[in-house]
């Protein structure tokens, strides 16, 4: 079973730039709060609480400020600094002693993920002790994407990066289930054209294991890569539609605490209090009421 979960939150971000030049991307806001709170708040939801964040050289501060190790969670939150980026499989080699012995998650700090039954598709593969389970979602433009090509079991035939042509619209998403055997497969990596070890060629050793296996992320769920400014002013607009509509939050991670009864209405309070007077504090009120 897989109870640790890294987040990718390096990266120069140089799609969102100059926006970018200052602020780590996964500090800006995405509606009412910091696009990191979304892809944490995935990985709590289907019981995950101890987290390693992997963040710039120089930038550990700046999340500190919003996601303290001492945190109103009731999770551990650990963080590793990336020297310089190196492709999505450094995670693995960087968060080594974070993993230990086990099985891991991967979720990508600038994915966006929302879905009514998201939650429990992904607790049903999080059982994962050997292999690697991708999670995949049709896309308009395949040529933006990694594609995989599956056959009516769900095996994965085929894996491309960003692919002139091909008769799939599945793209991998940024959320992946690994075994402890991803630290040594990563070890066998060697870097692409553009210098970086390789999330595909990752994937394409564990596909000769015939180890690979693929699941949708659900009909009616969400997915985006906001990497770039109109994809994430894309998630931000749905955030705020659905919040307006529904008068719930997305990727509130204290609720998701509060619901997981990891924390009491103690520690709501606690973190009211270290938000301050905002709408954020008055929802998170209203959830101990």
């Amino acid at each position: 079973m897989i109870r640790k979960g890294i987040i990718l939150a390096g990266g120069r971000g140089l799609r969102m730039s100059p926006l970018t030049l200052s602020v780590n991307k996964q500090l800006l806001p995405l509606y009412d709060k910091p696009l990191i709170f979304y892809p944490l708040s995935v990985l709590m939801s289907i019981g995950i609480k101890r987290i390693l964040i992997i963040v710039n050289k120089g930038q550990l501060k700046q999340f500190r400020k919003i996601l303290p190790e001492k945190n109103n969670l009731g999770i551990s939150i650990k963080y590793k600094e990336q020297a310089k980026p190196g492709g999505l499989p450094q995670a693995f080699t960087i968060g080594k002693k974070f993993i230990g012995n086990d099985s891991v998650s991967l979720i990508l700090g600038d994915n966006f993920f929302y879905g009514k039954n998201l939650s429990k598709i992904l607790r049903k593969n999080i059982n994962l002790d050997s292999g690697v389970k991708i999670f995949i979602h049709p896309v308009k433009k395949p040529s933006l994407y990694g594609i995989a090509t599956i056959d009516k079991n769900k095996k994965v035939i085929n894996l491309v990066e960003k692919p002139k042509k091909t008769n799939s619209k599945f793209a991998v998403t940024g959320l992946y289930f690994f075994d402890n055997q991803v630290i040594n497969l990563t070890k066998k990596l060697k870097p692409s054209k553009r210098g970086e070890l390789e999330i595909i060629d990752l994937l394409k050793f564990y596909k000769k294991l015939n180890k690979l296996k693929a699941e949708f992320i659900g009909n009616g769920s969400l997915w985006l890569d906001t990497g770039d400014i109109k994809s994430f002013y894309r998630a931000s607009n749905f955030v705020s539609n659905i919040e307006s509509k529904k008068g719930l939050k997305i990727g509130c991670i204290e609720e998701v605490a509060f619901k997981n009864k990891w924390i009491n209405k103690k520690q709501m309070k606690n973190a009211i209090n270290f938000y301050g007077k905002c709408n954020y504090s008055k929802y998170l009120q209203s959830l101990i009421v």
